[in-house]
């Protein structure tokens, strides 16, 4: 492939996202624009409602939430870039050159009251705007205010009640996902208790072991932006039981990923080529095993109902890798915890 064919692969990839938005956010905004520029046009006649349809269509966001806060942002923007367009227009009067300063001042203005940067560059939009499409009177800038509040306000109100976005379905698989890879982590670490290792293998054990912390960190953002998703949703109250549930799956979940990387690290350190000869680490492995099975057992809703970890492993006599097995049952003994109270 040549190096133009790349650059300009880079150049898509620069403003092309992995995945289409969902078909029915675009139904939405659309919907929303349409309503706002009919209903302003027809409140406020006289000049065309683009200040309504623009609003409408920024506030129609992947959550309710998001959709108020956005509306917040932009009524805020509107209102100071109003002022700052029309006080300016009052004293200077208007002309290109004052369209220009206007866009600065107001640039200004949002940084020294430290408004977010949507809000601020809403400001210098508004500013522009009113300059350049009407006259900047006091009665156009209440006008424009008017219809900016209106048109978030169906953005907000479309996206609530026309099939309000819930993001549960991520959540249900971000939590499988971590559950299965839990799993998957205790049976690695018993595997390489009961069979002998090579250096790149205890190596490689400590690699995966460490890849469970973006897992957890997935499913925990996945807990995190479904909760924005439910907040002011009507459909909210309807998953929030699903929602509660699988956070407090990732509860316990999330100190089991600890566990386990504190174990194989122990077991890297300590590791030595008669290990899997030893009957405690033998029993050790055992439990990981069982382990595995209930920290899967929960994701897969097996009907299963007695969990496999049933009594507590006890060592009587300490054999020659004593300092590894204490370490590996003090772990073992709280993953247990965990998932006793999970099942």
């Amino acid at each position: 492939m040549s190096r133009d064919s790349l650059t300009a692969m880079g150049v898509l990839s620069a403003f092309r996202t992995t995945r289409r938005p969902p078909l029915i956010q675009t139904a939405k905004a659309t919907i929303a624009m349409i309503a706002a520029w009919l209903i302003v046009g027809w409140l406020i006649p006289g000049q065309l409602p683009v200040f309504a349809a623009i609003a409408a269509i920024l506030v129609v966001l992947p959550s309710v939430n998001q959709s108020f806060g956005r509306a917040v942002e932009r009524s805020i923007g509107v209102v100071l870039g109003v002022l700052v367009a029309t006080g300016i227009a009052l004293l200077f009067g208007q002309n290109r050159w004052i369209i220009l300063v206007t866009i600065v001042v107001a640039m200004i203005v949002s940084w020294v009251l430290k408004v977010t940067t949507t809000t601020s560059n809403q400001v210098a939009i508004s500013a522009m705007l009113v300059l350049a499409l009407g006259s900047a009177s006091p009665q156009y800038a209440l006008d424009r205010v008017i219809e900016t509040v209106i048109g978030v306000m169906i953005g907000c109100a479309v996206n609530a009640l026309v099939v309000a976005p819930v993001a549960i379905a991520p959540v249900v698989q971000a939590v499988a996902q971590l559950g299965n890879a839990v799993a998957d982590g205790l049976e690695r670490l018993a595997i390489g208790l009961e069979h002998p290792q090579s250096g790149a293998d205890v190596d490689a054990l400590m690699a995966a072991a460490r890849e469970l912390r973006p897992i957890r960190d997935a499913a925990e953002r996945a807990i995190h932006e479904c909760e924005e998703s439910l907040t002011f949703n009507p459909r909210g109250s309807a998953h929030r039981p699903q929602l509660d549930a699988m956070t407090g799956l990732v509860g316990h979940y999330s100190p089991i990923v600890t566990q386990i990387i504190g174990m194989t690290r122990a077991y890297r350190d300590h590791y030595d080529s008669a290990l899997h000869t030893d009957a405690a680490v033998a029993a050790i492995a055992e439990q990981l095993r069982r382990a595995a099975n209930d920290a899967r057992r929960v994701v897969t809703s097996t009907t299963e109902v007695r969990p496999a970890l049933t009594a507590p492993l006890v060592i009587i006599t300490p054999g020659p890798h004593w300092i590894l097995v204490g370490a590996l049952l003090e772990d073992l003994r709280r993953i247990r915890l965990e998932l006793l109270d999970e099942v």
